[in-house]
């Protein structure tokens, strides 16, 4: 499966689980990583191609992977913008994916929590008439949905939370 963000980027070659591989494929991420400005102005674009290749990363079931391209890209985001607290949110939904994987339910959760507060955080501004991109095109709603019915005793046990649900 080759992910379709950008012409250049492939999925990497294994989906790394920390004490289960000894590293990562870096060499994916890098060039990645490298379509990553030194900083976004205003917002980050929707249709940004690292952004979108790390949200399709974790929908890939590269967790690890998805973290470490939503974190590069959040380093850069605007300072207290719609756009970087949805990158975090999204980052800790990564995560928790991952600990899911990893049979780490606690932290999962907990962290599902924590993506749950800040996607409310997100809906709060956007009735304040806050800025374009990723966040004004993103379907924070559904995430919320999925988040707050994994967070349900019923739904525990099923597979990872997508992001890709806008």
């Amino acid at each position: 499966m080759v992910v379709q963000a950008h012409r250049d980027l492939a999925l990497p070659r294994w989906a790394y689980v920390p004490g289960k591989q000894p590293a990562a494929d870096h060499d994916a991420l890098e060039r990645a990583k490298a379509l990553v400005p030194v900083r976004y102005d205003g917002f980050v674009p929707a249709s940004d191609p690292a952004l979108r290749y790390g949200l399709a990363l974790n929908d890939g079931g590269f967790f690890w992977e998805a973290h470490e391209i939503l974190e590069a890209i959040w380093k850069v985001a605007p300072q207290g913008g719609r756009d970087r607290i949805l990158l975090r949110a999204c980052i800790q939904v990564a995560n928790a994916n991952l600990k899911m994987k990893m049979d780490r339910s606690r932290a999962a959760l907990r962290l599902l929590r924590d993506a749950a507060m800040e996607l409310d955080e997100v809906a709060i501004r956007a009735r304040s008439g806050a800025s374009i991109g990723f966040a004004g095109t993103f379907a924070v709603d559904n995430l919320k949905f999925s988040i707050r019915e994994r967070l349900t005793k019923e739904r525990r046990d099923t597979g990872p939370i997508c992001l890709a649900v806008t």
